[in-house]
């Protein structure tokens, strides 16, 4: 660099240039992102690019102990932030010197540096904590499950808060890093690549990496005995899926289910497009929930989603939400639907192509299932609330929705509109009025009126899905498509927990 200069006052000007700075107004990060439907979700006054987790955890008492460091770069002249934990922290360093840091409620950490920062700047924070998950309850619920041989984070809207200091919202995404270290004999499963794993006196490292961004309800750890398959796809993709060793009766369905990972997303990429993410897979653990969840490459499966025999529709809904959900994250809460009226619809798109029931026939049978004076019309899909945020009709109704534009707009129009939109919005948020937008810029139509029509009328649509569809085909009404059986079975996978934390497929 002192080459290229010549006289001395360049070479200052240089200098000062280079030195940070001062925060000249620093103020507090907002204690919330700004989401109406959980205002006490994620922060303001910083972004985080990075995680890397370093974690040692103790499967027979449920002890995590944890060193977090973030990436962040503020967003404002900051004097303080937040950040949203729930264990015991015993140390905050903020760019390598001690913070200030106390604990506000049951998941604010509020973090106070040696001297402000200022925005623009980027900076390291690292928190060092201790405790047990399972201990930790919120509002009533929790976001950990107890295993007979360890424990699994999984849930959504949230669960980082159980296991890791974030920002815990969608609007946040990272890149992360999670090194576990657990006895010789457990495993330690999180997403994206195994990138290495070694043992030395009694205990086993596992060193995982997720290379795109990825929201902090994606990020997922469990550990515990797990059998454990592995190989690639044909584009060179490591699949690695994990299951319990205590399955018991549904151990055969889950595997049955879930080894077909690799044929499910190759589909996928026919219909949306090239796979967003480093890897593959998908994991059961012996849980009580009976809930799955999209977490990002590795999607969580409850045993009791396989009760009745293998499902691959669970799999393909998680799967879609790799593109429509993970890849492509809400804005806000409220746009829920961008996530579950697709990854529902792509279960129509399965049976279609499985030949057991086309997505037309999906949605007359439906449509037919509620009466107009079924409490299902009133929810809107495009901005439930968060007490109905995984209502059913958010997945049926939202996918009643996509096949009234199919109608709408003809398949060529319909299917590159599924494609391109995880296209443009790639490791990015939208909401639903972007895709509203997308869909009239590609079609050329206006369709401001039929999205209303589906996703926001609390009343069922004096029309169905299309011109004559949904009404009775006979006097008996539609049949039943042979899929309807599996893809109801699916509903459950939405449930996640009391209150407006419901139980279902997400």
């Amino acid at each position: 660099m002192h080459r290229r200069l010549t006289v001395p006052s360049a070479l200052v000007a240089t200098l000062v240039l280079a030195i940070p700075a001062s925060a000249a107004n620093p103020s507090a990060g907002a204690p919330g992102i700004g989401d109406p439907y959980y205002p006490a979700a994620g922060n303001g006054g910083y972004d985080v690019s990075h995680y890397d987790l370093r974690l040692k955890y103790r499967p027979e008492t449920d002890l995590l102990e944890g060193t977090a460091t973030l990436l962040a770069t503020a967003t404002q002249d900051l004097s303080r932030f937040n950040l949203d934990f729930g264990l015991e922290v015993s140390e905050v360093r903020v760019g390598g010197r001690k913070a200030e840091f106390r604990k506000e409620g049951a998941q604010e950490l509020v973090v106070t540096p040696a001297s402000p920062l200022a925005e623009g700047r980027a900076t390291s924070v690292v928190v060092r904590y201790a405790g047990k998950p399972s201990e930790l309850e919120i509002g009533g619920w929790t976001a950990w499950h107890r295993t007979p041989d360890g424990g699994v984070a999984a849930q959504e809207p949230d669960s980082a808060v159980w296991w890791f200091p974030s920002n815990d919202h969608p609007l946040d995404k990272a890149t992360y890093d999670v090194s576990v270290l657990v006895p010789d004999g457990s495993q330690a499963i999180s997403n994206g690549v195994l990138v290495s794993q070694s043992s030395r006196l009694g205990w086993t490292r596992y060193n995982w990496r997720s290379n795109k961004p990825q929201a902090s309800y994606l990020a997922t750890l469990a550990v515990g005995r797990f059998d454990i398959t592995t190989g690639t796809t044909a584009d060179g993709l490591p699949v690695l899926n994990a299951y319990s060793k205590d399955l018991g009766d549904n151990a055969g369905a889950a595997r049955a289910s879930v080894e077909r990972t690799g044929e499910v997303a190759e589909w996928l990429t026919e219909v949306f497009g090239p796979y967003p993410f480093n890897a593959l897979g998908g994991y059961v653990p012996n849980v009580t929930s009976g809930f799955a969840l999209e977490t990002q490459t590795r999607p969580f499966y409850s045993p009791r989603q396989f009760a009745n025999g293998s499902n691959v529709s669970v799999v393909v809904h998680e799967l879609a939400h790799q593109w429509y959900g993970d890849s492509v994250s809400v804005e806000g809460w409220k746009d829920i639907w961008v996530n579950e009226g697709f990854a529902r619809y792509s279960q129509w798109l399965w049976s279609e192509k499985e030949g057991e029931g086309t997505a037309q026939e999906l949605a007359d049978w439906v449509y037919a299932q509620h009466p107009a004076d079924d409490p299902f019309w009133t929810v809107a899909p495009g901005d439930p609330g968060p007490e109905n945020q995984f209502h059913l009709a958010v997945y049926d109704r939202g996918a009643l929705a996509l096949q009234a534009l199919r109608n709408e707009i003809g398949d060529e129009d319909f299917f590159a509109i599924l494609k391109g939109w995880p296209a443009k919005h790639a490791y990015g948020n939208a909401e639903v009025g972007d895709f509203v937008a997308y869909a009239e810029r590609v079609s050329g139509k206006p369709l401001a009126g039929l999205f209303d029509t589906w996703l926001y009328e609390p009343s069922k649509p004096a029309a169905p899905a299309a011109a004559g569809a949904g009404v009775a085909r006979s006097a008996a009404g539609p049949e039943r498509p042979k899929s309807w059986k599996s893809i109801a079975a699916t509903n459950t996978i939405h449930d996640h927990g009391p209150g407006h934390r419901p139980e279902h497929a997400h």
